[in-house]
């Protein structure tokens, strides 16, 4: 399955079309201790419409002519109580990718399987002058190594066939749904460490023509049962999903969702019929918080799922697409998510409580345009 970790921007996609790579974690700061979560995603849009210089959908000009973006991107930043995003923009000439494994690197910077480095800086009178970068002001430089230590295969949704046809509009997949980071990040002068057993860390990639809307994603990888405090490294959870448009036809509201639990795989996918999946779930922006409450279910299990994050931990995150529009201009994202879930066995019309399971540190989208 790394092979679905390479780059896919070729034939259609490489003149409409993005690819990237997200990575999240939590570090602590060296002095304090206090927990902090941070993200890196390597980025790439429209590769053969661009050149040595990038070419930004935002920039006015390119806005009134209708010409498309195209470059390669850094995107840093931190959750918290001062949230900030970074970007930093490349030609294309300045990156290079591999198709057949994840094997980057934009500019200085680099992402393997196995490691991820770079730097991200953005000033004051960069922002001022570049609203077009929709970047915030900071300086962010990671040094990390990476150990993939559970992968979410979505099955045939994401297989070769599907992708050289290009089925879906949004395709999604998950490397490192459970993530071991190593390594150091200095944000604005201050130095965090990142541990294994600490950093509840997540990789996925996401690639295709457009993004979903609404945008849904959920994912903890730091759960104890409900009534213990005993972590439990091998259990982690998977949520991502929104309105589908599959060969030009949009379904109705739809998620995946997997959940570990020590090791276990629950799956609840819309797309495998076979199990006679269903689901209902409502995601919200009302008061302080913005909340996922989803159930999902199949032949053999049933899961409830309600977390929340804390917005003033929370920022917009700034995409345009492959036609340099800018739609989701309310895109909750976050590190901070907590809550629970409890997971059912089913059989012959009677539920089972498998456990109930309390997860932190973990990472949460959610936006939607008219």
């Amino acid at each position: 399955m790394t092979s679905r970790n390479g780059y896919m921007l070729s034939g259609g996609l490489a003149e409409r079309g993005y690819d990237w790579w997200w990575h999240s974690l939590t570090a602590h700061h060296e002095v304090t201790g206090e927990p902090r979560g941070f993200f890196f995603e390597y980025f790439a849009v429209n590769p053969s419409l661009g050149g040595d210089e990038p070419v930004l959908g935002q920039l006015p000009a390119n806005r009134a002519s209708g010409r498309r973006p195209s470059y390669a991107m850094l995107n840093a930043g931190a959750w918290g109580t001062r949230p900030v995003q970074i970007h930093n923009y490349y030609g294309i000439n300045e990156a290079s990718f591999d198709p057949e494994r994840l094997d980057a690197r934009i500019g200085d910077a680099i992402v393997t399987e196995t490691s991820l480095s770079g730097r991200a800086v953005a000033t004051d009178e960069d922002v001022r002058a570049h609203p077009e970068w929709m970047s915030d002001v900071g300086d962010i430089e990671w040094d990390l190594t990476a150990k993939k230590v559970l992968t979410y295969d979505l099955g045939f949704a994401a297989s070769r066939p599907f992708r050289w046809s290009r089925a879906f509009q949004m395709f999604w997949h998950v490397q490192g749904v459970k993530t071991e980071y190593t390594g150091t990040i200095t944000h604005d002068g201050e130095r965090y460490l990142v541990t294994p057993s600490t950093s509840a860390g997540y990789q996925d990639k996401n690639w295709g023509e457009d993004f979903t809307n609404p945008w849904i994603w959920l994912n903890c990888a730091n759960f104890t049962r409900i009534g213990s405090d005993e972590p439990l490294p091998m259990t982690c959870l998977d949520v991502g999903g929104g309105t589908p448009i599959v060969f030009g036809r949009r379904l109705h509201r739809k998620l995946i969702i997997g959940f570990f639990l020590e090791g276990r795989l629950f799956d609840f996918n819309f797309s495998k019929f076979w199990t006679s999946p269903g689901q209902r779930f409502e995601c919200t922006t009302d008061g302080d918080s913005v909340a996922w409450e989803i159930e999902a279910w199949t032949r053999s299990a049933r899961i409830e799922i309600e977390f929340s994050c804390p917005k003033n931990e929370m920022l917009f995150m700034n995409y345009e697409n492959p036609d340099g529009e800018h739609n989701h201009r309310e895109l909750w994202n976050g590190g901070n998510a907590r809550g629970t879930v409890r997971i059912f066995s089913r059989k012959a019309g009677r539920e089972t409580l498998i456990g109930e399971f309390a997860g932190t540190h973990g990472g949460g989208e959610y936006g939607e345009y008219a």
